[in-house]
């Protein structure tokens, strides 16, 4: 073999051909005094204070210059909650106390709208931009780029100092790792580079101070054919511990076996949000749990939070990646390790992959200040 062909020989990974792709970008700033004194007056003559007038400013401007950029789905968010994107055939939102969820199909709709309660000041505006189209990862960068060309005629006309905006892409690529036993022959090849590398082969060059996280999410449907593998006191305390401890045991087996070596399972009912951090941390935060991961680190090895008294529908099964994931510039080899893991995982579990979907999610994700 060539010098050539084997610098070409990277990794890659075979996707199912029905693999869904997503990007959503947001971008987040403080309403401070500053910005509130540029916009219109939120104090009525009679002294009652109502923000209506300004988070419908932002949001005119939002939409008009959307349209001028050629952008289809924008939305404006000042109510504080954390802001989330999931696929889904038919377009809705959801809001719990902590979090807004927007499902919608990049396919086929088209959404502007705002988000607010023009009784009370936010701490913070975040402007979120979904991607449309059938080519979602292959446009990406041009979809970013129209964004951050949006978000500096944007901070220019409210005076805001355009480093005061933190913009945050978010890319996802969904699909089930048993497809092809369901008769999905069709696939698609994948070397999963690092969103500055491919967003520089089309140059567009990311900001220098730009932090990444990577990972995947599995979700494991916990039916009552699982729960029987273990014997569950339905009189205890703590019921369900046994099932946990067992799932954990076999997770933590599988994901050694092939080397990965950040891994969660979440079986608590709340919510994963993976973050990168300086400080590996793992915490609770109202319905959300917080996973902080710096990838330049060392692993931290299996980490497991369940309820023992409850038992959930779902359990989530995390894998992060590091810098040694992706040390041959790609993520391929690490997107393979997880599906060989989860394999053997389903193989102990006694999963009838012919029927039974295990959703694999592939997060990539990049934040940084404008300058």
């Amino acid at each position: 073999m060539s010098i050539v062909r084997k610098r070409n020989a990277s990794p890659k990974a075979y996707i199912p051909a029905n693999a869904r792709d997503n990007q959503y970008i947001l971008a987040e700033f403080t309403l401070t005094d500053q910005l509130l004194s540029q916009l219109p007056p939120h104090v009525s003559s009679s002294g009652n204070i109502n923000y209506y007038a300004c988070y419908q400013a932002l949001a005119d401007l939002l939409f008009t210059l959307s349209y001028d950029n050629a952008i289809t789905n924008s939305i404006l968010v000042a109510n504080d909650k954390l802001v989330r994107v999931r696929y889904s055939q038919e377009m809705h939102q959801w809001q719990t106390k902590q979090q807004i969820i927007f499902y919608y199909d990049p396919e086929q709709h088209v959404l502007q709208n705002s988000f607010f309660d023009d009784n009370i000041r936010a701490k913070k505006i975040t402007l979120v931009f979904l991607a449309a189209g059938t080519d979602i990862r292959v446009s990406a960068a041009n979809f970013h780029q129209k964004v951050k060309t949006l978000l500096e005629n944007f901070s220019q006309q409210i005076k805001l100092p355009l480093n005061a905006i933190r913009m945050r892409d978010h890319q996802h690529l969904t699909y089930d790792i048993f497809a092809k036993n369901k008769d999905c022959n069709a696939s698609q090849a994948h070397k999963f580079r690092p969103i500055p590398l491919r967003y520089a082969s089309q140059d567009v060059t990311l900001a220098e101070n730009v932090s990444s996280v990577t990972y995947a999410i599995v979700d494991l449907t916990l039916d009552h054919r699982i729960a029987d593998l273990v014997d569950i006191d339905a009189v205890s305390p703590d019921p369900y511990n046994p099932l946990y401890t067992y799932l954990t045991d076999t997770f933590s087996s599988v994901a050694k076996r092939f080397n990965l070596n950040n891994g969660v399972l979440i079986a608590n009912g709340l919510v994963p949000i993976v973050r990168h951090s300086l400080h590996d941390l793992v915490s609770k935060v109202g319905e959300l749990q917080i996973l902080g991961y710096n990838p330049t680190q060392s692993p931290c090895g299996v980490v497991s939070r369940w309820k023992a008294d409850e038992l959930v529908d779902n359990v989530q099964l995390i894998f992060v990646a590091n810098c040694q994931n992706g040390e041959e510039q790609n993520y391929a080899k690490f997107v393979n390790q997880i599906e060989q893991a989860m394999r053997l995982f389903a193989t102990e579990l006694e999963i009838p992959t012919e029927k039974n979907e295990l959703i694999l999610r592939f997060h990539q994700h990049v934040a940084y200040n404008l300058s």
